[in-house]
């Protein structure tokens, strides 16, 4: 049990508080660098300094916001833990162990891998609108697969800058949520002109690194807004010379069957998967969603980081990092054309 929550009057009152031991960012992309202001300013306040921020996933709408916010962070000597849930999926994390662990020693590093998330969109109007999210499905849910992608091909105890990024490919596309007829659902339910100002529901974008061999390890990612199945799906694979590992989230092992006959009085309820499309037929159930995605281990772990005085495995170095990235996906998919890292500002 949580207990009774303490109300504050504004986010710098929060971060004064001695009843506050560190702060978790999960307001709108277009509040973050005001948000992180306040906590910088209740922060001065206090005897004792906050034991770290938490952002949630992307760090900002672009590179000049993130590189401001770590700029505050870091003048401030705070701590900080970027969230990116699926880092810290067990399937992700089990399965790196196991291949680093037996196949790796043996045959050599992955060398590929592909991640995915795709859903029917968002819940919240904000995250539809361009100037208030930062972009649309790619700068939304492509952080997703360039962190998790970025996860899986580092071996385990090396650090984070392993690889550095050396191209970049991408496209995107608004392939559903500008149809007329789809725009105008969109405007009806979120409030949203797509026919006017859309955003991009559809994203890929093939990213290469090197390490500091300049062994090459290449990330291909997809993202949508406009994939129609039974709800929110995770995809996951890694290659290497004598292996692959391969997760989906919509095969959770656990099936039901509901027959016509049975008609839900709440469509809206999400109690099989998250962003459920349908509510008769054959569909997964995917048992104890927060733990599958990433979300219990990923507090988790920046709780105990926080509490022990150490950097959590993502801070927000690695936010901005994600950040630049996607920027690039953004400019090669304007320029349609790969860009190399090394002639990028």
């Amino acid at each position: 049990m949580l207990g009774s929550p303490i109300r504050f009057d504004s986010v710098e009152a929060m971060a004064s508080s001695s009843d506050v031991d560190a702060i978790w960012i999960n307001s709108p992309n277009d509040h973050r660098v005001q948000c992180v202001k306040d906590i910088i300013s209740g922060n001065a306040t206090r005897k004792t300094k906050l034991k770290g921020i938490a952002c949630e996933k992307p760090l900002a709408r672009n590179v000049k916001e993130a590189e401001e916010i770590l700029q505050l962070v870091q003048t401030a000597s705070i701590k900080t833990g970027y969230l990116e849930n699926q880092v810290f999926s067990p399937s992700v994390t089990k399965g790196k162990d196991l291949l680093f662990d037996r196949a790796a020693p043996a045959s050599g590093l992955p060398y590929l891998v592909r991640a995915a998330e795709e859903h029917s969109g968002p819940h919240k109007p904000w995250f539809w609108k361009g100037d208030l999210q930062g972009g649309g499905v790619l700068n939304d849910m492509m952080c997703h697969s360039v962190e998790a992608a970025r996860f899986l091909l580092t071996p385990p105890g090396q650090p984070r800058n392993f690889l550095r990024a050396h191209s970049v490919q991408a496209t995107i596309a608004s392939l559903k949520w500008s149809q007329p007829r789809y725009a105008m659902e969109l405007h009806q339910n979120m409030g949203v002109d797509y026919t006017q100002s859309p955003s991009e529901d559809y994203a890929r974008a093939t990213i290469t690194f090197k390490d500091q061999n300049d062994r090459i390890a290449i990330a291909e990612l997809t993202t949508s807004w406009s994939f129609v199945g039974a709800g929110l799906r995770l995809t996951f694979e890694m290659l290497g010379p004598e292996y692959s590992m391969r997760a989906d989230t919509l095969r959770s092992g656990l099936e039901v069957f509901l027959s016509r006959r049975i008609v839900s009085q709440n469509s809206d309820r999400e109690d099989l998967v998250e962003k459920q499309n349908a509510e008769q037929g054959l569909m997964p159930l995917v048992p104890d969603e927060e733990a599958v995605y990433g979300y219990v281990a990923e507090d988790r772990h920046m709780v105990d980081s926080f509490l022990a005085d150490r950097d959590p495995l993502l801070t927000f170095e690695d936010g901005l990092e994600v950040v630049r990235l996607l920027m690039a996906c953004y400019k090669s998919a304007e320029e349609q054309k790969t860009l190399y890292f090394d002639d990028l500002n």
